[in-house]
């Protein structure tokens, strides 16, 4: 009797645990399910998001062989540091000559202003000269007055006053030729000026083309416009390059952002301003916040190189997908952990 009661009791606990076991995968199954449920209707999730930063280029200003390149692949460079070398001997050259082309331009301000000075002095000298034949014509003038005087009351002989009247005509002949003389001198005296002013000029055109081929002279030292980690570069010492370039990039580590891309159904509840859970993929332990600071006004398949076109009549509707734009708060503790272009999920809270 004992032995069947043992039996008994054994066998109904195993009997009822399927029932157990099943009540608590329906218990642990609701919990979970609901739990999913209230997370789902209060948060808006993404696993299409990734860290951006800038990507600025280094290219050259000038043309040239390489000399010299003082960094390498992945390597950790400042804003100013020397990046690559270009041959300047040449530049160097044309600035040397530059400069002996403004010694001689110098050199000739100075002659045009010797002569306009030289005009100048020309001038006084005429206009004295002007002076002293306008005072023999008045006194020839007089002279021949009296003499006419004299020679009616036969004071003098007849030849006297011809001489008289002589005088005179040699004066008036004197007194216009040196007025026309000097008008002559005159004139010359804007076309000196205007050389003198036009080899000034020459003197600051000199001047300016020099300053360029010094500022010309800088581009041959290519330095780094931002501090950041260096890309693969693609030049070498000896390599001839050309203007504009690409040399390298550098990507700006003190600067990250994340692009979110949404559902266009996702994005209803969303604006600038929101909190955003962010989890990067490559340390899922370290969960970092953000904050949305805006919200693209198209989507991104419409900037794309080939947006699509759904006039040709191949319409398939698609969920389009929307970038947001989300800063991460404390980030100088991130940073070092941070690359351009990691996958991460992010979760925006809605109350």
């Amino acid at each position: 009797v004992f032995k069947s009661i043992l039996m008994t009791d054994t066998q109904k606990p195993k009997k009822n645990l399927p029932k157990i076991i099943l009540a608590l995968v329906v218990l642990i199954g609701g919990y979970y399910g609901i739990s999913k449920y209230r997370y789902a209707t209060s948060h808006e999730d993404t696993d299409n998001a990734q860290i951006e930063t800038y990507f600025v280029p280094v290219l050259p200003r000038v043309a040239g062989f390489v000399k010299a390149v003082t960094v390498h692949d992945y390597e950790m460079v400042k804003a100013g540091t020397v990046l690559v070398e270009i041959d300047n001997e040449e530049a160097k050259l044309a600035l040397s000559e530059m400069e002996v082309d403004l010694d001689q331009a110098i050199i000739d301000v100075t002659t045009a202003k010797a002569n306009l000075t030289s005009l100048q002095k020309a001038i006084q000298a005429q206009q004295a000269q002007v002076k002293t034949a306008e005072y023999l014509k008045n006194k020839a003038e007089r002279d021949l007055n009296r003499n006419s005087e004299l020679e009616k009351a036969k004071a003098i002989t007849h030849q006297q006053w011809v001489d008289s009247k002589d005088q005179l005509e040699l004066a008036n002949i004197k007194y216009f030729g040196s007025i026309d003389e000097l008008n002559s001198t005159k004139s010359k005296l804007a076309i000196q000026e205007s050389a003198v002013k036009r080899a000034e000029n020459l003197v600051k055109n000199k001047e300016v083309k020099i300053a360029q081929q010094k500022l010309k002279l800088n581009y041959y030292t290519i330095t780094a416009p931002v501090s950041g980690r260096i890309g693969k570069k693609s030049i070498e010492p000896g390599q001839f390059i050309q203007v504009s370039q690409p040399l390298m990039t550098i990507v700006d580590n003190n600067t990250f952002w994340v692009v979110a891309n949404f559902k266009e159904t996702q994005v209803q509840h969303l604006h600038a301003g929101m909190e955003a859970e962010l989890t990067i993929d490559a340390f899922p332990k370290e969960k970092m916040k953000g904050k949305i600071i805006s919200i693209s006004e198209s989507t991104g398949a419409k900037t794309s190189l080939l947006p699509p076109d759904n006039s040709s009549g191949n319409f398939v509707k698609v969920t389009q997908r929307i970038p947001v734009k989300i800063e991460i708060s404390d980030l100088a503790k991130y940073k070092s952990m941070l690359r351009a272009g990691m996958s991460l999920e992010v979760s925006i809270p809605l109350n």
